[in-house]
């Protein structure tokens, strides 16, 4: 019968060393100097074609120009082929989260898009994932939150009140937006045009 080697068993248990703060923040600055070479290599090397091919660098220059840049779905490549601007691992999030749909009573066309009448003190939430393009007041519709989603289209909950979040805030699908007291007005627009109501809400 063959005997443990215990020396074996001590280098294997040696190689599984645990992780330090030293080791975690070596780590940390090895992952961050990692995302920003990818991403000025990236830079560098579309600088470096659009230098070499003028017919490039219009085509770059006007689309850069003329179109509209959709930053949810820059944001959204970029977080998920480099997890985000900086390497930190989020905790779990424990506390409760709301995750509702949104509900209403009735839909009648309002200016550029619909009321909908909803209960008092009404908690919304984000109809789809997107960022906070823009926070403030607008004609017709109070204090307005516009959030883009994925597809460049615009939402824009109108009435909106007691609200947490900043400009740039990235939210998810039944995220809480805030209060809306009895309507609760929304517009879709994409490229300055506006959309049918009946394909978001329908």
């Amino acid at each position: 019968m063959n005997e443990i080697d215990p020396k074996k068993y001590l280098d294997k248990i040696a190689k599984k060393e645990k992780v330090t703060p030293s080791s975690r923040t070596k780590k940390y600055f090895t992952n961050l100097i990692v995302r920003v070479l990818i991403v000025s290599i990236l830079f560098l090397s579309l600088s470096i074609v659009c230098r070499s091919d003028a017919s490039l660098k219009a085509k770059v220059y006007d689309y850069m120009s003329k179109e509209n840049i959709s930053f949810t779905k820059i944001k959204n490549i970029y977080n998920k082929y480099l997890g985000g601007i900086l390497p930190i691992k989020k905790e779990a999030d424990t506390k409760q989260v709301f995750n509702e749909t949104l509900k209403y009573d009735s839909v009648s066309l309002y200016h550029d898009g619909v009321k909908l009448s909803v209960s008092d003190n009404y908690l919304v939430p984000s109809l789809k994932e997107g960022m906070v393009v823009f926070i403030g007041k607008k004609d017709n519709y109070g204090n307005t939150i516009i959030i883009e989603d994925l597809d460049g289209v615009n939402i824009w909950y109108g009435n909106i009140e007691n609200t947490s979040l900043k400009l740039y805030d990235y939210v998810e699908a039944g995220t809480l937006l805030g209060e809306a007291n009895k309507d609760l007005y929304m517009v879709f627009s994409k490229d300055d045009n506006y959309l049918d109501y009946e394909d978001y809400l329908g």
